[in-house]
């Protein structure tokens, strides 16, 4: 699939301009291609926050903070389009050896058949156009949905990535969708998993899933938002905040921060998103260079910014992809396997967290949130 390329600071439209032109022309169908192996760190045994409980039993951080407790460290894996056989695999069963959960945000059309493309029309465009490939072969969505029943098994959390990847230069883009264009985008994505339940044993209803991440970061919130109440969505993470800040109810959706921090290797601040960090590392070019110990080093660095400053959950934002040699799922899948075994520590989904959120005395959170953002120094 096309990336979530947005590489901008707010206000900085240059940057954006030249990193939309460039995705446009990269070739799709990543989210479901053939992988690299990925070395992935997570020999080390489990701390307790981190042990998985019982089956049917909530976590034990599962509950209101007690006095002067501080919250957990939440970290917030999630990957666009969710799509590859091969990073369900790795990430499943590292997530597995770690205790972690995560999140993947399926494009709904990754259940669309190639020969079914016609079943799906982007809002202003022609039956069965989309910026991404559908999804495959029957053999190949009959695995995915495979891979998605394990994952719900598993506690992961399946959330949206919508459906065609409609990203600037790809007009009408979902920046310019109305509300209208929004809930057919939404409704269409609904059915795709509705009839995978129905009809491909999908363990997984259209109700299950409660928020998502648009393409390319994109959208006009004021159109967007309205639709994705209607549809009962909860959660939304596709906005970039300056640093790691802590989630924020905006218009009925819980907006779960993409972070804008600093970039160890750059000496400048880059939304922290593999492809935006690709193509700020490399202008998006196939060299893996130091790729994944420029990223890996980024990720530690927010992550000791919010462990020792407000405790914000932090969002690393991914795809399953191969870009540069794999550099960036090795990044995520080390830092995985390292990360989600610390004490005060936990791995987990946005529903999760919303639920622990719901737990809280809203008092002790909005002292939380009045803290400055957590900043990579």
């Amino acid at each position: 699939m096309f990336p979530s390329r947005a590489v901008r600071r707010p206000g900085t439209w240059l940057a954006v301009a030249v990193a939309l032109v460039l995705a446009v022309v990269l070739i799709v169908h990543l989210d479901r291609g053939h992988p690299e192996p990925g070395s992935a760190a997570g020999g080390a045994p489990p701390s307790t926050s981190a042990t998985a409980p019982p089956a049917g039993q909530d976590p034990a951080w599962m509950r209101p903070l007690r006095p002067g407790e501080k919250p957990p460290q939440f970290v917030l894996f999630s990957f666009d389009g969710a799509g590859s056989h091969d990073h369900w695999s790795r990430y499943l069963a590292l997530a597995e050896r770690v205790h972690a959960h995560f999140s993947g945000l399926l494009s709904g059309i990754y259940l669309l058949t190639d020969e079914q493309r016609s079943r799906y029309t982007g809002p202003g465009h022609k039956p069965g156009a989309a910026s991404i490939g559908f999804g495959g072969s029957a053999a190949e969505v009959a695995t995915r949905v495979r891979d998605l029943n394990a994952a719900v098994a598993a506690g992961h959390q399946i959330g949206t990535h919508y459906n065609g990847h409609f990203c600037t230069g790809a007009e009408p883009s979902v920046g310019r969708w109305t509300t209208p264009g929004w809930a057919g985008e939404i409704g269409q994505f609904s059915r795709f998993v509705d009839d995978a339940h129905e009809h491909l044993g999908l363990h997984l209803s259209a109700k299950d899933v409660t928020g998502g991440r648009t393409p390319c970061l994109e959208g006009n919130w004021a159109q967007a938002f309205p639709a994705m109440r209607a549809a009962g969505y909860t959660f939304d993470t596709s906005q970039p905040s300056d640093g790691v800040k802590w989630p924020t109810r905006l218009d009925g959706i819980w907006e779960f921060w993409m972070p804008y921090v600093q970039v160890p290797a750059l000496h400048k601040k880059v939304i922290m998103m593999d492809y935006n960090l690709w193509y700020q590392l490399g202008h998006a070019k196939n060299d893996t260079g130091q790729y994944a110990q420029a990223t890996l080093e980024t990720y530690r660095g927010a992550y000791r910014a919010a462990f020792d400053g407000n405790r914000a959950p932090l969002v690393i934002g991914n795809h399953f992809n191969d870009w540069a040699g794999g550099a960036f799922s090795r990044a995520a899948e080390g830092f995985m396997g390292e990360v989600c075994t610390k004490p005060e520590t936990v791995c987990a989904t946005y529903a999760e967290v919303t639920k622990w959120m719901s737990l809280q005395d809203p008092a002790v959170l909005d002292r939380y949130r009045a803290m400055p953002p957590a900043q990579v120094r």
